[in-house]
């Protein structure tokens, strides 16, 4: 099946559904796909603590400033200064104004504006602790209301379309490279169609899921950066894998994050004799930049052979606690733990992807007619480390930017789609403990090897396992019978080696990217 579109969207987070509301906005037509059943199955709707706005004596220079700081000073300022100057407008315009998004407010009808780890003043806009999920319903109404957006969920991107790969026009390889589409799996009918776009946008979130332990969700297998290391755009800092330091540990409980947030009201950590430990690493104690508090409490777990360190918010209000932090809450009680009363237990965890598709201001990659917005993207604003609660504000700001110059590109630019191949199908059976292991073997590798802390030898030992691993599953891929599963190893194994060479590659130490040697 052959589908044609003005822009083909792949992610249906806060950058992919700001970016078709604009463009749909405009009148040009919108294929947004996602491959999850859930379309809350996304890092923003899991994403709790807030989004940045405007505080008491707050200005773009000093939110600059503080960007600056937490990137170990080596973001884009200019990408910056466009988030600090652009971002509180788009979040008044579109969430408040436009979309109407539930934010939490006081009894006087006041926003009410929290602060979190690294930041100079209170500026911090929340909804509960669901901060992610009431924006991501507003956008996902929005969205299916809108008659120039067609929404497919439960559709995978296989591998981006270009010109020099796909084109059966063999003189098409002397053109610039060139992105014109997806091959899109349709999960329900195992069908793979043609989906010939205009112009394309990745804005298909982050790659926690090749660690451990993640905060991410299921999906953030880093497919959109495997697609475009495959096409060939490029891709940089991905060695800058930002990891949450608080997240429940419970057993074989998955990984829930503790939001930022719960620290940012109060909570100090403490390890298991409940004495504080931060004020040894950072002057701002438990409120330090996350690769500051998350290698602290690797440095505390070795030194105490401990499992966890400990979150401690009990010295607030009871009543205060279950009523700011009720998802929190609501889930520490499932794993047996009254936060009002309990040490709340937490580890490290891979949350965010610093790194990932180089683009410019405005979401252009190094290849013509493809773009991308949101974690996947890299305009450099967030450098070696990312500041709390930028995230949810990236999407938005370069959702809306990318938008707007894709709608320019659209109104003055000729347009033909080349011949290509139709997909060809392959009957080998993908054995899901195969699937399983393989998973298993690169999570415990970059964990262990590519994770927290990195060094020289154990960043060759996972070369070996992973260029190995790699080999074995490309065989695999191109035998076994087409699957989501089967997309998200093939694109999990290559991101693990992206973000491994690209470890290797920078020597130094910085933010995120930490080398004992």
């Amino acid at each position: 099946m052959i589908i044609e579109t003005d822009v083909l969207i792949i992610g249906a987070g806060i950058a992919g559904c700001t970016t078709a509301l604009a463009l749909a906005d405009r009148g040009h037509s919108v294929l947004l796909t996602s491959r999850a059943d859930d379309l809350f199955d996304c890092a923003t709707a899991h994403a709790q603590g807030g989004i940045i706005y405007r505080g008491e004596n707050d200005s773009p220079d000093l939110l600059v400033k503080d960007i600056i700081e937490a990137s170990a000073g080596v973001c884009n300022e200019a990408a910056a200064r466009q988030l600090a100057e652009k971002g509180p407008q788009l979040v008044e315009q579109i969430l408040i104004k436009n979309l109407g998004v539930p934010f939490s407010r006081d009894p006087q009808g006041t926003f009410d504006i929290t602060e979190e780890g690294a930041h100079s003043v209170p500026r911090i806009l929340h909804a509960d602790d669901l901060t992610g999920r009431a924006i991501e319903e507003r956008l996902l109404a929005a969205v299916r209301r809108h008659p120039q957006i067609r929404l497919l969920n439960r559709t995978t991107a296989v591998d981006l379309l270009t010109l020099s790969h796909h084109s059966k026009r063999k003189t098409d390889v002397y053109r610039p490279p060139t992105c014109v589409g997806a091959y899109l799996l349709n999960q329900e009918a195992n069908r793979v169609d043609i989906c010939f776009a205009r112009e394309t946008v990745l804005a298909t979130g982050g790659l926690g899921q090749i660690y451990l332990h993640t905060s991410n969700p299921p999906g953030a297998r880093g497919d959109g950066i495997a697609m475009a290391y495959r096409a060939g755009a490029r891709i940089i800092n991905l060695e800058y894998v930002q990891f949450h330091p608080t997240t429940l540990h419970v057993g074989d409980a998955s990984n829930f994050l503790i939001s930022e947030s719960v620290r940012g009201e109060g909570g100090i950590l403490v390890d298991a004799a409940g004495r504080p430990f931060m004020e040894k690493y950072h002057p701002r104690g438990s409120l330090a930049p996350r690769d500051v508090v998350s290698r602290a409490i690797h440095e505390e777990l070795l030194a105490q052979h401990s499992p966890c360190v400990y979150l401690d918010i009990r010295h607030k209000d009871p009543g205060w606690i279950r009523e700011r932090f009720p998802n929190i809450y609501r889930r520490c009680m499932e794993a047996g733990i009254d936060m009002t009363r309990d040490l709340i237990p937490v580890v490290p965890a891979a949350h965010y992807s610093c790194g990932g598709v180089a683009t410019d201001l405005q979401g252009r990659t190094s290849m013509e007619r493809l773009w991308a917005v949101g974690e996947v993207a890299c305009t450099g604003l967030h450098g070696a480390n990312r500041l709390a609660s930028t995230s949810l504000l990236e999407g938005l700001v370069w959702g809306h930017e990318a938008a707007h110059a894709i709608a320019a590109r659209l109104a003055e630019t000729r347009y033909d789609f080349p011949v290509v191949d139709e997909w060809k199908y392959e009957k080998e059976t993908a054995d899901p403990a195969l699937i399983h292991q393989d998973w298993m073997t690169i999570r415990y590798t970059m964990w262990n090897y590519v994770g927290l802390v990195r060094s020289r030898r154990r960043l060759m030992r996972a070369r070996r396992i992973l260029r190995e691993l790699y080999l074995e599953i490309e065989e695999f891929y191109a035998r076994a019978t087409l699957t989501d599963a089967m997309v998200g190893l093939r694109n999990g194994v290559q991101t693990a080696l992206a973000v491994l060479f690209a470890a290797w590659e920078n020597r130094d130490s910085v933010g995120c990217h930490y080398r004992v040697d």
